[in-house]
């Protein structure tokens, strides 16, 4: 079962240089990040914005990775195995290896990045606003660059959250880059300018 996304073409008109790919958070759907694509001005770029497998229980259109409201984090099993497995299925689709290619999620969305990120020979990670899941050994893995950004302000996913999973992260051997801005739980056009630039210093 292949996910359902949108996809933003580069806008040079030619096949693409890289692959950027972003996920949105519990309730979210592709629609509310895929504006973000012209913004962050990377003309050579494809951008792909896939909706999370699951209905959410109580918003309206909403989808979500995995219930965070119940117990068992029921979904996350699957959803872990979908996204990888459509992840590994792009290269063959746009003709962009999984080393052109950033990952990059808001929220919820974040965490599935650092969770199916850091398993995967991917370009980068981005995590806005997110958060890590409990995490096996990571030494000994060639880890991906990440980027962390959080509000000082979140009162959906703690500063403290962001913290663990950039001390987890760099315990790790991972090189972090890590910034907490005066904001709350959201995307500000200064966080899409670092994420910018956090995306040309690693994709020359």
């Amino acid at each position: 079962m292949s996910l359902k996304f949108i996809s933003v073409p580069p806008a040079t008109g030619q096949a693409p240089t890289a692959l950027i790919v972003c996920l949105h958070g519990f309730g979210g759907k592709s629609q509310e990040l895929a504006p973000f694509a012209p913004v962050l001005n990377l003309p050579e770029y494809q951008f792909l914005f896939p909706d999370a497998p699951y209905p959410h229980p109580s918003v309206s259109g909403g989808r979500m990775w995995y219930n965070l409201q119940s117990q068992d984090e029921q979904g996350l099993v699957s959803s872990r195995q979908q996204l990888t497995d459509w992840l590994k299925s792009l290269e063959a689709s746009t003709g962009v290896p999984l080393s052109r290619t950033i990952l990059t999620g808001f929220s919820q969305g974040g965490a599935m990045t650092l969770d199916v990120g850091l398993t995967l020979p991917l370009a980068g990670l981005v995590s806005l606003s997110g958060y890590m899941h409990p995490k096996p050994n990571l030494s000994g893995k060639s880890l991906p660059p990440v980027l962390i950004v959080h509000g000082k302000q979140d009162q959906v996913v703690s500063l403290a959250a962001a913290q663990r999973a950039r001390d987890s992260l760099t315990a790790a051997g991972a090189a972090v880059k890590y910034q907490e801005y005066n904001m709350g739980h959201e995307i500000t056009p200064e966080v899409l300018a670092l994420v910018r630039s956090f995306i040309v210093d690693i994709l020359p």
